[in-house]
């Protein structure tokens, strides 16, 4: 999870800001997500709570524009006329895995990895496919400690969505590693995996130019 505030701040034990090292305290738990404030997104990453306030409209726009393009063809059981279906992407899933707490912008899991959506209000499956929306202030904690949660939990596909450079990276594991399969920037056609059966215009995922 990605946000444009240029601030983290945590709540104890051992709370970390995005840009500060981890203080030596005990071991953040999920009920320390729990008693975090309502409108901060809280995560545990090896063992440290870091919370974000909620992102601006830029960063949200991305995410929901690309949750809409992808959900249509994909998130159903059988699929139609606009795509295969066989998915369940869901906005800002709250992953359980192993002792970390991870939220991606978006996640998708094969339906036929999981048949049915959990009762919880979390997710201890790894999913198939996980989407980072990009901010200055969380990009290190996206692309470093969630980035090899990731790998370690055996997500096949990682995006990473960058609002401020217009663009779209994506990497499948390769050897044990993430490796670039595709960017696409501006306005590019985008038609990559695991979701290359359909294509869309990346332009859809930004805000409209500014009347001058």
């Amino acid at each position: 999870m990605a946000s444009d505030s240029s601030e983290c701040s945590g709540a104890p034990p051992r709370k970390e800001s995005c840009a500060n090292a981890p203080e030596k305290e005990k071991r953040a738990t999920y009920q320390d997500v729990l008693d975090a404030p309502p409108n901060m997104v809280a995560e545990v990453l090896g063992g440290a709570l870091y919370t974000h306030p909620r992102p601006a409209v830029p960063h949200a726009r991305a995410s929901s524009r690309l949750g809409v393009r992808l959900g249509a063809p994909f998130d159903s059981e059988r699929g139609g006329r606009s795509g295969p279906g066989g998915w369940w992407l869901i906005d800002e899933p709250e992953l359980h895995l192993g002792e970390d707490i991870v939220v991606p912008d978006l996640a998708g899991w094969r339906r036929e990895s999981m048949p049915e959506l959990p009762d919880a209000a979390y997710f201890s499956q790894a999913p198939d496919w996980a989407c980072e929306v990009l901010s200055p202030s969380t990009r290190a904690l996206d692309e470093g400690p969630k980035q090899a949660i990731y790998t370690r939990e055996g997500v096949a596909h990682l995006w990473f969505v960058d609002p401020d450079a217009r663009s779209l990276a994506a990497f499948a594991v390769r050897g044990g590693r993430y490796t670039l399969i595709g960017k696409r920037s501006g306005d590019d056609p985008v038609s990559l995996p695991p979701f290359d059966a359909i294509e869309f215009n990346l332009a859809d995922l930004w805000p409209s130019a500014k009347k001058p």
